[in-house]
């Protein structure tokens, strides 16, 4: 609708040859074919809005059935079971994607995140240096 108008202001006309409905933009004055514009820009916004509404409803369905909406996984499962039991074992992402061949950020998308103790214990062994000893104290 936005660009018609402004096809209209700078000159420019807009024809529809295929359609039976009389659709010219070319001519401000003829009421008849400006209404024809805004019903099938109307037309053209409802089924817009039915499209997204069918496809939010065909998603709820396929969740409520339990079926995995997008696109399917590349993730090998087995390279996937490795990558938890490595991450699982402390080593570090930069490791795992080495030895797996898995892309740092789908590693992120499909690991689960560590957990608190995980988290302190990584901490824990990276402790370097003169404050290593009392560091050292706080992680048991």
């Amino acid at each position: 609708m936005n660009l018609i108008h402004e096809l209209t202001e700078t000159g420019v006309g807009v024809r529809n040859l295929a359609d039976p409905i009389r659709v010219d933009s070319s001519r401000p004055e003829d009421p008849t074919a400006q209404l024809a514009v805004v019903l099938l820009a109307l037309f053209a916004q409802m089924e817009r809005t039915y499209n997204v509404e069918r496809a939010a409803h065909a998603r709820s369905v396929a969740a409520a059935k339990g079926r995995r909406i997008g696109r399917p996984t590349v993730v090998d499962p087995d390279k996937l079971a490795y990558a938890v039991h490595r991450r699982e074992g402390g080593h570090t992402i930069a490791d795992i994607v080495a030895k797996t061949g898995i892309a740092r950020t789908s590693l992120y998308r499909h690991l689960p995140p560590r957990s608190p103790v995980q988290g302190h214990r990584r901490a824990c062994r990276r402790q370097r240096g003169p404050h290593a000893m009392t560091a050292a104290r706080s992680c048991r």
